[in-house]
């Protein structure tokens, strides 16, 4: 990584936080909310968002690993206690359940 990507990766990591879903709806309305796979790192996807890297936000696409959040998905963030935890990289905000310790 190079300095500014370091730079950057800390300041995400720094604006990362818990959220709860009553929080997250109105985006999850607009369809600005971006669900990113637990079994990746948040903030790394949240750099390669602000960094437009096209290569690897591609690929996540393609395999389902970052996308819209579905409605399905939204019902059973709003049904259960799920760990949320979102980072905003205007105009999308990700968000990534946690599994509960």
């Amino acid at each position: 990584m190079t300095e500014h990507t370091d730079a950057l990766y800390a300041q995400l990591l720094g604006e990362t936080a818990p959220i709860l879903w009553s929080e997250l709806e109105p985006f999850f309305a607009r369809g600005v909310l971006l669900q990113v796979a637990s079994q990746i790192d948040l903030i790394e996807v949240a750099q390669a968002v602000a960094q437009d890297d096209k290569t690897k936000v591609s690929a996540w696409l393609s395999q389902q690993q970052l996308g819209h959040l579905q409605a399905d998905q939204a019902s059973h963030w709003q049904s259960g206690q799920i760990e949320l935890w979102a980072v905003v990289v205007a105009p999308w905000v990700l968000v990534q359940e946690r599994p509960l310790h």
